[in-house]
C-alpha cells in the first residue's frame, strides 16, 4: 500500500481511538464505542479500496460520507462526556487533517476527469 499521509493519519486515528473506546463505560462499549470503531475501520477499508481501484472517485465519495458519520459519533461521545475536551480536540485535529487529505485526493481525481 502507498505510504500516503492519509493512510498514516488514519492509522494514527485507529491507534488512538481503540484504546480510548475500551475505557468507555460498559453500557456504551456495546453501543457508541462499537459504532465509532466500526466506522473508523470502514473508513480505512474504503480508502484502501480506493487506492487499488481504477475508478476510485465513487469509493472516495463513500469514504467522505463515512468520515462525516465518524465526526458525528466523536461529537456525541464528547457531549456524553466519554471524551475529555482535550481528547476531543486531539482527535478532532486528526479527523480534520484526514478530511483535508481526502478532499485533496478527490480534487486531484476531479482534475484528471476533466
Amino acid at each position: 500500500m502507498k505510504e500516503s499521509p492519509i493512510f498514516t493519519r488514519t492509522y494514527d486515528l485507529l491507534r488512538w481511538l481503540i484504546p480510548q473506546t475500551v475505557k468507555f463505560p460498559r453500557h456504551q462499549r456495546f453501543v457508541l464505542a462499537e459504532a465509532l470503531t466500526k466506522t473508523a475501520f470502514r473508513f480505512q477499508e474504503e480508502i484502501i479500496d480506493a487506492s487499488f481501484s481504477k475508478n476510485p472517485l465513487g469509493i472516495l465519495e463513500q469514504a467522505d460520507s463515512t468520515l462525516t458519520k465518524l465526526r458525528f459519533y466523536l461529537r456525541l461521545s464528547r457531549d456524553l462526556k466519554l471524551f475529555s475536551l482535550g481528547q476531543y480536540e486531539h482527535i478532532s485535529r486528526i479527523v480534520t487533517e484526514i478530511g483535508r487529505l481526502l478532499g485533496g485526493w478527490k480534487k486531484s481525481l476531479y482534475k484528471r476527469v476533466k
